[in-house]
């Protein structure tokens, strides 16, 4: 969930070696989707940003901060850029996003800059870029699309502002138009903020019903709400990451009765980790989600299908 207020910087990581378990884990992994004759997964949710803002956010994790309701929350892949991206590799993501995001004015357009350099180093890296309610936010949104973004971040809680901010209208706007998809945190876990949870996200999608919102962790807790929202608006659709593990489930559980509605949506939830900032290995997301019992149709479409035709790869 990433809900740590990193500081500003860059420099090289000196973070932990992944190790052989987690190559290990590679084969168990790549086993799952081959069992379901995909290609490999897609990963619409995961955290690459500076090293330096990075480390800050695994100190906080470290800590126990206060928007992760002080949890214990070990760093599984606490490790170098260059070994998180060669072990998604080898667990077989075909492709995988830059999620990062500012908490305060003046941050946005700098770590824009950093995903576009990550982009075009990290080719299997959708190109990724964020926003923040202030002034000159349409210019640098703009900016980002005519340099190739594909998706956006928006993170709620750490920003702590109301996505429904008249600042971040034309922004908004925009991004209908260009039909490019946000992550946007807006559920109230692991701890609410002050303008989390469904109704400031329906204020903006009265305002922008065309508007490619992917609710990350399906809304937790406020699952039935998003739920809602994705079966009002045809172009909202909820990431998986964290949800059905057993630590989400100890904290926040899916409500069982939702299911139905949830294989209905088949079609617009999508394949999110968190990686690698989660504290059980990779593979227990995806068996997580298989033992829902919702059939492998469900488990093709959502780890690797609807991704693809979201993003046309």
């Amino acid at each position: 969930m990433i809900p740590a207020r990193p500081g500003d910087g860059d420099g090289d990581g000196d973070g932990v070696g992944v190790g052989g378990a987690a190559r290990q884990e590679a084969g168990e992994v790549r086993r799952f989707w081959g069992g379901l004759g995909l290609p490999g997964l897609i990963d619409v949710h995961t955290h690459f940003m500076p090293e330096r803002v990075l480390r800050k956010v695994w100190d906080y994790f470290d800590r126990g901060g206060a928007l992760i309701g002080g949890l214990e929350w070990p760093i599984t892949y606490r490790a170098r850029e260059a070994e998180r991206t060669a072990l998604l590799r080898e667990f077989g993501v075909r492709a995988f996003t830059a999620m990062l995001y500012p908490h305060k004015p003046g941050m946005a357009r700098w770590l824009n800059g950093w995903a576009a350099d990550f982009a075009r180093r990290t080719p299997d890296c959708l190109h990724t870029a964020t926003l923040f309610p202030e002034p000159g936010v349409e210019s640098y949104v703009r900016e980002a699309v005519e340099a190739g973004a594909r998706v956006f971040k928006a993170h709620v809680q750490v920003g702590a502002y109301d996505p429904a901010d008249d600042l971040l209208r034309p922004a908004w706007g925009l991004l209908a138009e260009a039909g490019i998809p946000v992550v946007i945190h807006c559920g109230s876990g692991p701890a609410p903020g002050k303008h989390t949870g469904p109704e400031p996200v329906a204020r903006v999608l009265a305002r922008h019903p065309r508007l490619r919102l992917v609710v990350a962790h399906l809304g937790m807790p406020e699952y039935e709400d998003f739920l809602g929202l994705a079966e009002r608006y045809a172009e909202v659709r909820l990431d998986t990451t964290m949800t059905f593990t057993d630590f989400a489930e100890q904290l926040m559980p899916f409500p069982h009765r939702a299911l139905p509605r949830l294989a209905a949506l088949g079609d617009r939830v999508l394949l999110g980790s968190d990686f690698p900032n989660i504290p059980y290995p990779y593979l227990h997301q995806l068996q997580a989600l298989e033992r829902l019992g919702l059939g492998p149709d469900w488990l093709r479409a959502v780890c690797h299908d609807n991704a693809a035709q979201l993003f046309g790869l």
